[in-house]
């Protein structure tokens, strides 16, 4: 008997509130998981349409010396202007979109039971639609902005203006069917997103349930 399609999960949340640590998770357990930022990365890479696109849009100043997107440089110029956004946005999303339901297709070819996709904007570009369970990592605001200086470097000016683009916490819990809180230690999250995977697994064999 043919499978059926995998089990699709969107995982989102705040900025540096802890995504790619329950992808990475998800990931050891057997879930299929595809990073919606590494694909963003790869389609601005010289040689996809995407590459001209930005060179033409924003100029020569956003090419590193070595002939890659600058993607700081990007970055501060995209999170300060809203335009300059929306720009940027319409330049490579089609991209990105074509190179995830090749991804998609490819997992479900290969038969994956789950697919867990890492979208930190999944509610703004509203691809709400497309999981069987959207799942919101979220953490207090002072402690998100003191980890994305730690490990990213970010000011807190660039923490506050990438996370005022975003929906507000609240609201990315309301529209969750399931919030996992990384406030505390690793090992608490570790045992937040066990849980996590158990139901994911009972909600795949069952069938696409309600989870509301």
């Amino acid at each position: 008997m043919k499978p059926g399609p995998p089990y699709r999960v969107g995982l989102t949340g705040t900025v540096a509130a802890g995504k790619s640590a329950v992808a990475r998770r998800l990931a050891e357990w057997g879930a299929t998981v595809i990073d919606s930022d590494e694909l963003g990365r790869e389609v601005v890479q010289p040689g996809f349409p995407a590459f001209a696109g930005i060179r033409d849009a924003f100029g020569e100043d956003v090419i590193g010396s070595d002939g890659t997107i600058d993607r700081e440089v990007l970055g501060r110029l995209v999170f300060e202007d809203d335009a300059a956004r929306a720009t940027l946005e319409r330049i490579s999303h089609s991209g990105i979109r074509e190179l995830r339901a090749r991804l998609i297709a490819e997992a479900t070819a290969a038969g994956a039971r789950v697919i867990v996709e890492e979208v930190p904007l999944l509610f703004e570009v509203g691809l709400e639609a497309d999981y069987d369970m959207i799942v919101v990592v979220d953490a207090p605001q002072p402690l998100r902005q003191a980890r994305a200086r730690m490990s990213r470097g970010w000011s807190a000016e660039r923490f506050a203006a990438i996370d005022a683009a975003q929906l507000p916490g609240t609201e990315k819990r309301r529209r969750a069917h399931r919030v996992l809180d990384n406030a505390g230690k690793p090992e608490e999250l570790d045992a937040a997103v066990r849980e996590l995977w158990k139901a994911v697994l009972s909600a795949a064999a069952e069938g696409r349930e309600d989870l509301e």
